[in-house]
């Protein structure tokens, strides 16, 4: 585990290796830069965490608020203070004890306006594939007839006013490079001599001929497979990470690349052994990442998954999916998952989808779609030896056996056919599970989250345990989060919706003439509360969930008319019922417990130390508010006014605790309880002497009666509290050791560490 470190004139080259105890994500933009997050540093450093995170800091189009649409890998962004500012920042934070992750984007750069800002892109659109340039992008010459199809302008390219300007072509403020010698042509002919072909924005679903990023045509996939691009695209990170600026990095979009562990293997031969890399890979259930790879672990979505489904009840999950079918009549989550993967990859994905068709030819292209639609993970890797068998069997029975046999020898003896594929089926799943299938079905809310199971939202506490065993044996130094910039709600929010399923009647029956709408809006609703600006912030996410969702209205085809309803969705009360106040305040106390004790390394987002309501981007990216004073006057002794002040005291306290004794998060042991209640209580030790409980389903636990009789056998030795006093400024719990009453040992309160004395 990482400690601050003492840097001199001598340091060697190579960084010694370096595990973060914990990290903090901020999200960088032009009005939160290096020197405003400098600013921070000193209030990040005091909750204890090892290593601040950043998002994305290479050259970016101008005024991006996310930095994933990278322009120019040499540089480091101007707008966010360029490398002085991004070297005195990493002073700062060492200064302070702290280090830096920095996230990268391997997989895609940004097709920016001006288009001149990616230059080894503009050099393809003037010289061809005759360009050096043209390794550095999946582009398919032959489909568009030797050219790039643009798909940027706003009509059929005879209704849009295009010029030549010298060496330029103009399209209101985009421009495209003229090739050689074409400057003096009239337009029409001009036009014909390009490498490329500007378009009707539309014309991207069916005849785009490049790779791009799920399918948003303004990101280019990148060939980071090449060694050449590899070194031209890495290289001012590499040197971050030689000068020590950077102690970790994490690999945004892992799936997008041709072979992620060729990929990695690179990455690590030229970060060196000591460098932390954790990769964006989104796990299903019962998925695992690949053994071989050379990371620490994923960014931590399948650990968000479990803390959220060990703190959901199954059956009134059950219950809730039943009413809202009877209220939609939408169907059930398999079928909404199939029907989205169909509509995904034959409209959405109709260009990536096209390409596969053409390399496998005709008589296989049926099976193609069919596999792509079946397969239930996000992608293969290249290797494995077969196709998952029901994704087989699912295929076969609409394209037939013969087909698809076909189509798995052609994966295993054509790489290039074989990535591509991959590469189109993660886009897939993406699109169709997280940005349409997510926003159909919404039966329970807190589960359509990345890397959750809507169908299947509840974790029972052995599968919990479980992962938790599996994470530490495995990937004990992998990220886990629970809120990031790309959770469709925080996990403060989503812990206020799980409460729902303790109590699916309270749900009631939402009223509007779109009930899909109607039951979105009211238990997003309740999941925000009295947020600031709660309602203007609730109608941009719902509109934004509705063209998602696709049911009415979407982002290429919006009914003006309906989209004009939806902010009538958002009424009072904006809130939770009463009766679940105490189980949002459980879950919310427990989701921080489980996350920041369990196995492997958690993150922090921005803000959320304390209570942290936000919705779907760009929501979850305003900026950060950092509760300095709340935390100064917890560590003079004040007790928490509020739940989120809990939050924040209990946060600050783990945090803390992983800085000053790594050695108690080490190993991992489930602790049962025994009684009537011992499936409402998830404990565990870590290392030789930490405790931790949460209590789970709370509401459903006071309905039965309470703890009664339940007890937790304690581990040898008398357990000490750790958290802080409560609201009531009281804490009555004592030592206690040998088997010890639930009732007596939480005191009160819905969570509880100890430490062994």
């Amino acid at each position: 585990m990482s400690q601050p470190r003492a840097t001199t004139e001598s340091e060697p080259d190579v960084p010694a290796p370096v595990t973060p105890t914990s990290t903090y994500r901020l999200q960088l933009r032009p009005e939160f830069p290096f020197a405003a997050a400098e600013a921070a540093v000193p209030h990040i450093a005091s909750l204890g965490v090892s290593h601040l995170h950043l998002s994305p800091v290479l050259e970016a189009a101008p005024g991006s608020t996310h930095g994933y649409d990278v322009t120019d890998h040499s540089r480091v962004r101007t707008e966010l203070g360029g490398e002085p500012g991004l070297r005195s920042l990493a002073a700062a934070a060492r200064a302070h004890g702290l280090g830096l992750v920095l996230d990268i984007v391997p997989n895609h750069m940004a097709v920016p306006t001006p288009l001149r800002l990616n230059r080894p892109l503009w050099e393809v659109l003037r010289d061809g594939p005759a360009s050096p340039y043209a390794r550095w992008f999946d582009i398919d010459w032959e489909a568009g007839g030797g050219k790039v199809l643009l798909p940027v302008l706003a009509g059929p390219v005879e209704t849009c006013e295009l010029k030549a300007d010298g060496d330029v072509l103009r399209y209101g403020e985009q421009e495209f490079p003229l090739r050689e010698g074409t400057a003096g042509l009239a337009l029409p002919e001009l036009l014909a001599a390009q490498w490329y072909r500007p378009a009707w924005w539309r014309e991207a679903h069916t005849s785009l001929n490049y790779r791009r990023f799920f399918t948003i045509s303004d990101l280019i996939g990148v060939r980071v497979e090449d060694p050449d691009v590899f070194t031209a695209t890495h290289a001012k990170v590499l040197e971050l990470v030689r000068d020590g600026i950077a102690d970790g990095l994490r690999i945004d979009h892992v799936d997008g690349l041709a072979n992620p562990e060729e990929y990695l293997r690179r990455l690590r031969a030229a970060a060196g052994e000591g460098c932390w890399v954790v990769v964006e890979k989104i796990l299903a259930r019962e998925e695992r990442l690949p053994s071989a790879w050379p990371v620490a672990g994923t960014t931590g979505y399948d650990a968000l998954h479990r803390v959220d489904g060990v703190l959901t009840d199954p059956e009134g999950a059950a219950e809730l999916a039943a009413r809202y079918g009877e209220s939609t009549g939408l169907p059930q989550w398999p079928e909404t998952a199939r029907a989205a993967a169909r509509e995904v990859l034959t409209g959405d994905l109709a260009a990536e989808l096209g390409t596969l068709e053409r390399q496998a030819g005709p008589e296989l292209a049926p099976a193609v779609r069919e596999l792509l639609i079946a397969f239930p993970v996000y992608r293969p890797y290249p290797g494995e030896p077969e196709l998952p068998p029901r994704a087989v069997e699912q295929a076969a029975a609409l394209a037939g056996a013969d087909v698809v046999a076909g189509v798995r020898e052609l994966l295993l003896r054509d790489p290039a056919f074989a990535a591509r594929f991959a590469q189109t089926s993660a886009a897939l799943r993406a699109k169709s599970l997280e940005d349409r299938a997510f926003y159909r079905y919404a039966p329970l809310l807190s589960a359509t989250e990345v890397g959750g199971e809507p169908g299947r939202p509840a974790v029972p506490p052995a599968e919990f345990h479980a992962y938790c065993a599996d994470l530490e044996r495995e990937w004990p130094a992998a990220g886990t989060v629970v809120s990031t910039h790309d959770t469709k709600r925080s996990a403060d929010v989503r812990a206020r919706i799980a409460a729902l399923s303790q109590a699916p009647e309270l749900m009631g029956g939402p009223a509007g003439g779109d009930p899909q709408l109607a039951w979105v809006a009211r238990q997003t609703a309740m999941g925000f509360g009295r947020a600031p600006e709660a309602a203007p912030r609730l109608a941009d996410a719902l509109l934004k969930a509705v063209r998602e969702a696709a049911l009415h209205t979407s982002w290429t085809d919006p009914d003006e008319e309906y989209e004009a309803s939806v902010a009538g969705y958002v009424r009072t009360p904006l809130d939770l019922p009463a009766e679940l106040a105490g189980a949002a305040r459980a879950n919310l106390l427990g989701m921080t417990l489980l996350h920041l004790a369990m196995p492997g390394v958690p993150e922090v987002y921005q803000g959320a130390e304390t209570e942290y309501r936000a919705l779907v981007d760009p929501d979850n990216r305003r900026p950060a508010h950092f509760p300095r004073s709340a935390l100064a006057r917890l560590d003079e002794g004040a007790a928490p006014r509020d739940a989120a002040e809990e939050k924040l005291a209990l946060t600050a306290a783990l945090l803390r605790l992983r800085r000053d004794r790594p050695e108690l998060f080490r190993g991992y042991t489930p602790v049962p309880a025994r009684g009537a209640a011992a499936d409402h209580l998830v404990a565990f030790t870590r290392g030789p002497g930490l405790l931790v409980a949460a209590t789970r389903l709370s509401h459903r636990l006071a309905g039965a009666g309470g703890w009664r009789d339940t007890r937790l056998p304690l581990p040898p030795g008398t357990w000490t509290p750790l958290v802080p006093a409560s609201p009531d400024g009281t804490d009555p719990r004592a030592a206690h050791s040998g088997s010890a009453e639930v009732a007596a040992l939480l005191a009160g309160h819905p969570v509880g560490v100890w430490l062994r004395r």
